[in-house]
């Protein structure tokens, strides 16, 4: 149940078990305090300019979404696909005919740019954490889409970065505004279920039938070596590149790294779960495809006081059928299964959608967009910010590591390092290709 709010500093505090869990995941270094650091104050109805670096797919939803605010000017477009980048600026152009736009293939020349107060990332996974820590540096706070990071280390950098700034940053996790999430959170903490000490979440997995296409010459319009950016260096090849990119661990790692965020949020939201000490995963990868992602994954972690357990098929539980994504929280007294949009509660015998008992505790989103752009100008913490997103996503690198090793790996929490594991800790960075290494 949430308990009374409160300020401190600059930011509205929250209850405390949320305030205890901030901590953890911020590991004790850092206040929750964010002051105006570099950049400019807003009075409450300044507009905010903003750029976009990444607009071949979620990019544009971005653009869309922020022209769509009346109090966002947007100033700057950048992809290093120009037909993208023209694609997109024709777009912004039906959408708001007076807006005065510049197109950049650098996102450096957009960031570098003084009369900018946000940048959206959507770029391929290897490149978030780069483009972010830039923008931070750059007194700029930053909406970036998910995973939040290609690897673990790069998202202690992107916190450092962040804090050493005094800057603001919201995960794409569009879910994390709905009113279903926001529901479940509060039936889970009303103790309605009785003590939760397991949950399981899933995604249906499978190939992503790419085959063994053929290198080919770089696209005309196409930056091919910045695409790449901080990657290993390899030939053009186009399965390697925009949207099946996902299905190489250069870049990102599958369909689980791509989905992990959409389900772990509602169970890191409602049960906060600390003291990771083990993951163990298990899968394969596509062997009839150049993909060197997991085809399927499955992988086990235990915390402190949960265990949690990742599927990549449906699993066989009352209430899951037909459901490709979703998770069951188990409790002594009953069970919840959700997904994006509904949920089931089971209590013995009885099946029922809801607890009116329950009351709304957990305060509704204005809409993910606008929560985040109300905080640059409030400076209190966005829905999904930084530290709460890198410890939920924290997980997910460790279970590419064990899958990767085909072992258990056992994990300090406090120190952030695999225990008597030294392939282990170097799985959980990757030196970048210069210029783009994280310093």
């Amino acid at each position: 149940m949430q308990g009374r709010e409160r300020r401190e500093g600059n930011v509205k505090r929250v209850d405390r078990s949320r305030r205890e869990f901030l901590k953890t995941a911020l590991g004790g270094a850092v206040g929750l305090t964010l002051l105006s650091g570099r950049g400019r104050s807003f009075s409450p109805n300044e507009r905010i300019v903003v750029g976009h670096v990444g607009v071949g797919g979620m990019g544009n939803s971005h653009v869309k979404w922020f022209a769509g605010m009346k109090d966002v000017d947007i100033a700057a477009i950048c992809d290093v696909d120009r037909s993208h980048l023209a694609d997109t600026m024709a777009q912004l152009k039906e959408r708001r005919p007076d807006c005065r736009v510049k197109g950049y293939t650098d996102f450096r020349r957009l960031i570098e740019r003084k009369d900018i107060d946000v940048i959206t990332c959507a770029t391929p996974d290897h490149w978030h954490a780069l483009v972010a820590i830039h923008a931070f540096d750059a007194g700029k706070d930053v909406y970036g889409e998910k995973p939040l990071s290609h690897n673990l280390a790069e998202g202690q950098a992107m916190l450092r970065a962040m804090e050493k700034n005094q800057r603001l940053f919201q995960l794409g996790t569009q879910i994390h505004a709905g009113d279903n999430y926001h529901r479940v959170v509060e039936l889970v903490r009303s103790g309605a279920l009785g003590k939760i000490e397991k949950v399981t979440i899933w995604k249906e997995m499978g190939p992503s039938d790419i085959g063994y296409p053929v290198q080919q010459p770089v696209p005309a319009g196409l930056d091919w070596d910045l695409w790449l950016g901080p990657a290993p260096y390899t030939e053009y090849n186009p399965k390697r590149c925009h949207f099946t990119f996902r299905y190489f661990l250069d870049y990102s790692g599958g369909t689980y790294a791509d989905f992990w965020c959409h389900i772990a949020d509602i169970v890191f939201w409602a049960l906060e779960p600390t003291g990771l000490k083990s993951v163990e995963a298990r899968g394969e990868r596509a062997w009839d495809s150049a993909s060197d992602a997991p085809a399927w994954l499955e992988a086990d972690f235990e915390f402190e006081n949960l265990t949690l357990h990742w599927r990549p098929s449906i699993p066989d539980l009352p209430g899951a059928e037909g459901k490709g994504i979703g998770a069951c929280f188990h409790g002594s007294k009953g069970s919840l299964i959700c997904d994006y949009g509904s949920r089931q509660i089971r209590l013995g015998k009885e099946v029922i959608q809801d607890l009116p008992d329950v009351p709304q505790c957990v305060p509704r989103s204005p809409g993910h967009q606008r929560n985040f752009l109300d905080c640059v100008k409030n400076r209190n913490l966005p829905e999904s910010h930084l530290a709460y997103a890198r410890q939920m996503t924290l997980p997910m690198h460790l279970g590419l590591v064990s899958w990767r090793l085909r072992r258990k790996i056992f994990w300090d929490c406090h120190q952030e390092r695999c225990i008597g594991d030294e392939m282990a800790n170097r799985l959980l960075s990757r030196p970048g290709r210069t210029p783009w290494m994280l310093g």
